[in-house]
């Protein structure tokens, strides 16, 4: 199974779909390090050999946000905007969506479970 920036990628895919289970790689990148380093992006992953993975790792190292450099940029702008009080930067801080969706219903992945307000009278109970 190559191992390619502490990322196992499946043998059994072709190339280029192995290559964007490496968090920054997605299918347009997965197939210009594939051209670049003028591999068959249909190959299977476990046909590569240890010099073309080398290769590939270098190529990221060098020229692609990856992985973890990726992972700490992204919470660096996080933790900008949250440092600087911007809209966003609260909307972080309280766990809500920041892209505009609505909150009043929905964005229960952010929210997380219903929390039920006791003594809360509902429509049956109004009549």
């Amino acid at each position: 199974m190559p191992r390619i920036q502490g990322v196992d990628i499946p043998p059994d895919k072709p190339t280029h779909i192995s290559l964007r289970y490496i968090r920054g790689l997605g299918p347009t990148t997965a197939l210009e390090v594939c051209a670049k380093l003028k591999l068959d992006p249909q190959r299977r992953a476990k046909e590569l050999s240890d010099k073309e993975v080398a290769e590939i790792a270098m190529l990221l190292d060098k020229e692609y946000l990856v992985e973890g450099p990726l992972r700490r940029a992204e919470g660096a702008n996080i933790a900008r905007l949250k440092e600087i009080k911007c809209y966003r930067g609260e909307r972080h801080r309280k766990n809500l969506p920041c892209r505009g969706q609505r909150s009043k219903t929905n964005a229960r992945t952010r929210k997380g479970p219903r929390k039920t307000v006791a003594g809360k009278k509902g429509v049956k109970d109004m009549r």
